[in-house]
């Protein structure tokens, strides 16, 4: 079923670099949520859901095989060769976002991601602030890959991009309505929202 974003008609050229592997668990339905810490480009501020809606951007840049399970069977995607285009087929949207500042909070989200307890805690004591951002997402597979060149903008260790002129998209949800609901509303119960 080809449907559009609730809310929005044209889908805006905003990007969020994830690892591929976190792209590909959550283009599965396996995982709804994002833990982040930041990059080194979010500033002193640190980082924070700044966008609503937007393209998920796999990277291999700083990706760990050992911190995430997801594709352990070694299907997960190839890192693409130097210099290569890219190839977005995943949109989001955030529908919850919060700090956990609290590790209890952060172990019960356990059973809903593939991140290892050593890479989460890892992310969790990052900085004097102990806290984690999580975002709890609603995914949508583009009908068609939107296929771009590369760009020197579009490396570094940075959270958000500015993409190019988006294309017409039809988007099928991941997950249908029903199960997306039923996983929304246990992800807010382990979290206690």
């Amino acid at each position: 079923m080809i449907t559009e974003v609730p809310g929005i008609s044209v889908l805006p050229a905003c990007g969020f670099k994830e690892w591929s592997l976190v792209c590909d668990a959550l283009g599965a339905g396996a995982q709804s949520l994002i833990l982040r810490k930041g990059g080194i480009h979010e500033g002193r501020g640190g980082f924070w859901w700044k966008h609503d809606r937007f393209f998920l951007f796999p990277t291999h840049f700083h990706e760990q095989r050992a911190s995430f399970t997801w594709g352990a069977d070694g299907g997960e995607s190839p890192a693409p060769a130097e210099g290569a285009g890219h190839r977005l087929t995943l949109f989001a949207e955030v529908v919850e976002k919060t700090q956990l500042t609290e590790w209890e909070r952060v172990e019960a989200l356990r059973p809903w991601h593939y991140w290892t307890d050593e890479a989460i805690r890892e992310r969790f004591d990052y900085s004097e602030q102990a806290g984690i951002s999580v975002a709890l997402l609603r995914v949508w597979r583009l009908e068609e890959p939107w296929e771009f060149p590369d760009e020197a903008k579009f490396g570094g260790c940075r959270s958000w991009l500015d993409l190019p002129e988006v294309p017409e998209a039809g988007l099928v949800p991941v997950l249908d309505d029903a199960a997306h609901g039923e996983r929304m509303e246990a992800l807010r119960a382990a979290m206690g929202l």
